[in-house]
């Protein structure tokens, strides 16, 4: 996705808001996951959304996601968004993220996705140190389930 930032885009620094930035990151990872699943999804969770460098009023972002790791039903989405300043040409990334998606099966049940076969060396990067991301999310999950 690639967007133009304008002045109802930003805070009272007219840097982008947040929030609207997380909702273009959600979307993009959301298609990235139903690709890969062909089938509908839903956000389980995001993590390690971190925030490098803002945005401002002016630039262009770029939203892109692919999916770094899959178990039975669920899918790493791995979202990074690149900014431009379109009169000097300096690109910088701004936001990465990993969003956690389930896909659903016509009953809306959790339904079993396909494997992802990582190609480039950032995929290979990712994909190996999924599983350990994985673990910190269910963990994250129980203790917040029994009220920690």
């Amino acid at each position: 996705m690639t967007q133009l930032i304008f002045p109802l885009d930003t805070n009272h620094y007219d840097t982008m808001f947040g929030g609207k930035l997380m909702e273009y990151m959600d979307k993009v990872a959301a298609i990235a996951a139903m690709r890969h699943a062909r089938m509908q999804v839903v956000t389980a969770s995001t993590d390690s959304l971190d925030f490098l460098a803002p945005i401002r009023v002016g630039e262009v972002i770029e939203v892109e996601a692919f999916v770094s790791w899959t178990n039975r039903s669920s899918m790493e989405i791995y979202v990074s968004v690149q900014s431009e300043n379109l009169f000097t040409a300096v690109r910088k990334t701004t936001v990465t993220a990993f969003f956690t998606f389930v896909a659903l099966d016509g009953n809306g049940k959790p339904a079993v996705v396909p494997t992802v076969i990582p190609e480039t060396e950032e995929e290979k990067r990712l994909h190996a140190s999924a599983p350990e991301r994985h673990a910190l999310r269910k963990k994250r999950k129980q203790d917040r389930q029994r009220g920690k």
